[in-house]
């Protein structure tokens, strides 16, 4: 006889399938929608449910418009209410210099009852937010303006209005689908896996035991590529959304580099010292190898790209370690790491993403930790505009002042020739890529190559590479059924790089580059 608890499971299915199926029909005439109280029920019952609703990019907020004193009315469809309408009312209640305004947004033609909108405001000097239950006019003060910029900058370019398309309970659904991501588990691994597959297309096909290769150090070069992998953990949640962003199925990457001793070493810019900073180092090929096999719990996929014997020839070996010595210890390449991601005005953000909330996102971090913004972006915007020392929000306000956007400006190349407070700054790749054109690999154009424009992706896309599988290895995927045209040397899953040595260097490359998922088409010569 059936348990009443197993009967309770079986009617909750049924009351949910029913009305799911009546919400596709009618769900204008329900008193509420399913998605609305899904989270209310037993775990076993709403989770699958709320899981095919629901995604960790459901976090992101999604643009609607700015209202402004040019810009008086903005209109649009939310994740409950139907119709709203926004406009700015400026005031000086306070008495103050520059008054204050009243951002007003009338909502009506719920989707149910039960339903709710939540909105993100933003200016360059606040972030706010609210949520919607009832159909009426709702109002969000703002006693003063903080100064005159702040004042201009509303009057001309608006308040920003962002919605959090998947609702309240559709946003903590999310909050929970993206917390694993970062966590050092087994579900946090599958869900990494999970987003890349549902994102990405990528897949993850299990490889043969061992997981790990026995590599004889005599067939590595000075120049060799290692595209690193991470799945799991603080790191594996961080390359899992630089993937999505960038196209790249690797996160990270480190160099070979061998002594006049024949001693072989790893170039790394992202090395995690004693003090726990992320700096640039060159260590010893076993201390190096050690940690990813036993001590890195981040579940590393590591493939080995070797030179084409023709690039390797070109090869300047005694320039490449020069480059690599002079860059040891120094900090990881922060600056101007997102740089490389965004080319176009609108190519390289994934729905939702757009420069507005990029720009929405700076604020909030600027507010929280100065420190942080000042090395995530400051320098590198200020770098943009030929000014010096000017917070995000001075940022913003000249840009409007020159002209321009703030999508424009996201959009100007990096150069490799910028000096920053700290010196050069490379991310992993820009560090391998550097060391390349030291050594004479973008040679005769390296002139007009900035190297801090490429991704990971248009690293291992590059005609450098082996592309003879009989010059490879012995060692190369010995265990592995499918041979893959370069050498896998650790990982429980087959690693694929799209586009694997297929690009030949051309003059500004990578600097006008889309990258939209899940296929990430690049026109010819960007």
């Amino acid at each position: 006889m059936a348990s009443s608890s197993s009967l309770f499971r079986c009617f909750l299915h049924f009351f949910f399938f029913f009305f799911f199926i009546i919400s596709q029909v009618q769900a204008a005439n329900l008193p509420f929608h399913p998605r609305d109280v899904l989270p209310l029920l037993p775990r076993q019952v709403s989770w699958p449910v709320l899981n095919s609703l629901n995604s960790p990019v459901d976090l992101l907020p999604s643009f609607v418009g700015s209202v402004s004193s040019s810009n008086r009315i903005v209109n649009w469809k939310g994740a409950c209410f139907y119709e709203n309408t926004a406009w700015v009312e400026f005031h000086n209640k306070t008495g103050s210099e520059f008054g204050g305004g009243t951002l007003h947004i009338k909502v009506s033609y719920p989707h149910s009852w039960t339903c709710m909108d939540l909105y993100v405001f933003a200016t360059p000097y606040r972030v706010t937010w609210d949520y919607y239950f009832l159909s009426r006019e709702h109002t969000l003060e703002i006693k003063e303006w903080q100064d005159k910029a702040e004042y201009e900058y509303v009057k001309n370019r608006g308040i920003s209005i962002f919605l959090m398309q998947a609702g309240m309970l559709g946003t903590l659904q999310a909050l929970w689908d993206v917390f694993p991501l970062f966590t050092n588990t087994g579900w946090g691994e599958n869900s990494n896996i999970g987003f890349l597959e549902k994102h990405m297309g990528a897949t993850f096909e299990e490889r043969p035991q061992p997981w790990f290769t026995n590599i004889s150090v005599d067939d590595v070069h000075s120049g060799d590529f290692l595209a690193i992998s991470k799945i799991r953990g603080r790191w594996g949640g961080f390359e899992t959304l630089e993937k999505w962003v960038s196209g790249a199925y690797a996160g990270h990457t480190a160099v070979c580099l061998k002594d006049s001793e024949g001693k072989l070493w790893i170039g790394e810019s992202g090395h995690e010292n004693e003090k726990g900073e992320d700096i640039i180092a060159i260590v010893p090929w076993d201390e190096w190898w050690d940690f990813e096999l036993n001590k890195d719990d981040s579940n590393p996929h590591i493939a080995y790209l070797p030179l084409h014997p023709d690039v390797r020839a070109k090869f300047n070996e005694t320039a490449a370690w020069e480059y690599a010595l002079s860059m040891g210890g120094k900090p990881y390449g922060y600056h101007n790491m997102i740089f490389s991601w965004i080319d176009t005005i609108g190519g390289n953000y994934p729905p939702p993403l757009d420069a507005h909330l990029v720009a929405s996102v700076m604020t909030v971090w600027s507010k929280i930790q100065p420190e942080y913004a000042a090395n995530m972006w400051n320098e590198a915007l200020n770098k943009r505009l030929g000014t010096q020392g000017l917070n995000l929000s001075d940022i913003l306000v000249e840009t409007e002042k020159r002209g321009s956007s703030f999508d424009e400006l996201l959009t100007i190349p990096e150069q490799d020739n910028w000096i920053y407070s700290d010196g050069k700054s490379t991310s992993c790749i820009a560090f391998i890529l550097e060391l390349y054109k030291e050594a004479g690999l973008f040679d005769p154009i390296a002139d007009s190559i900035q190297v801090t424009e490429f991704t990971i992706k248009d690293a291992y896309s590059l005609k450098f590479f082996e592309n003879d599988s009989s010059r490879l290895p012995k060692w190369c995927n010995d265990a592995d059924d499918v041979k893959l045209p370069y050498c896998q040397i650790k990982g429980k899953y087959r690693m694929e790089l799209p586009g694997y040595n297929s690009m030949e260097p051309y003059a500004h490359m990578n600097e006008r580059c889309p990258s939209m998922p899940p296929k990430y088409f690049r026109p010819q010569n960007c």
